[in-house]
């Protein structure tokens, strides 16, 4: 068996004195495994950081097995965030959450396009906004998605503000004033793309998304919970909230 594909790096484990199993989310083949022989010597372990992109041979006698990677690199992501401690915490969270969240082996091309684009604008301040358009992505291609086409109340398509945690539907803001604080805040620019998002405003769309991945996905992996990557994530954005 042998195949070619594009991949991000999600993680690099040891394996043995110098080999690593090196998880790759691959445009074709999905979140998939594979080992590195010297994966962890000094020659190629700058090459299987998190956030970076590769070209990748996986071979193996049979499609259950483990198999091999043969790797080259296609662009060195993490290293020029190494001392930016909030955007090394996004490209963390984004391979974290991805590595916990996406079954092995299946195919999710947009979650992978979409994670290229974070990749991309990393460098540019919008990066914030397009990690958490990518977790809203990501429960959408899973089957969970959010319904915020209109309110679930009343039907309007005004002034949603809020989103209810049993449908994850929209709820307008005159509908939800009696229970609001039952509800979780919808932020403007997940439903406009052209609005700013302001600090705030990403910390709201991290809580928005943290509920339903936490409830409908990280809930049934073998941790139970969000990876904390992305809980070191979120404190970092709420203390630019703060500030």
């Amino acid at each position: 068996m042998e195949w070619h594909d594009d991949g991000i790096v999600l993680t690099a484990r040891k394996h043995g004195e110098s080999s690593a199993i090196v998880t790759l989310l691959t445009r074709e083949h999905g979140r998939h495994a594979g080992l590195v022989r010297g994966g962890m010597g000094r020659r190629k372990r700058g090459l299987f950081q998190p956030g970076n992109r590769v070209r990748a041979t996986w071979r193996a006698r049979l499609a259950e097995h483990l198999g091999s990677y043969t790797c080259e690199m296609t662009a060195a992501v993490a290293a020029p965030f190494m001392d930016d401690r909030l955007r090394l915490a996004g490209l963390s969270a984004i391979c974290a959450v991805a590595e916990a969240a996406l079954p092995e082996r299946e195919r999710y091309e947009p979650v992978y396009e979409g994670m290229g684009i974070l990749l991309d604008v990393l460098d540019q301040n919008i990066w914030p906004t397009i990690y958490v358009k990518w977790e809203m992505g990501l429960l959408q291609e899973l089957g969970f998605g959010l319904d915020l086409t209109c309110c679930v109340a009343t039907g309007v398509t005004e002034n949603l503000n809020y989103v209810s945690p049993k449908s994850a539907r929209a709820v307008s803001a005159d509908a939800a004033e009696p229970f609001k604080h039952a509800l979780l805040r919808l932020p403007g620019f997940l439903i406009d793309t052209g609005q700013t998002a302001s600090w705030p405003d990403i910390a709201d769309g991290l809580r928005l998304t943290g509920f339903f991945l936490d409830r409908q996905v990280f809930a049934h992996t073998r941790e139970c919970q969000a990876p904390p990557a992305r809980g070191r994530l979120v404190d970092l954005i709420r203390n630019e909230a703060s500030v």
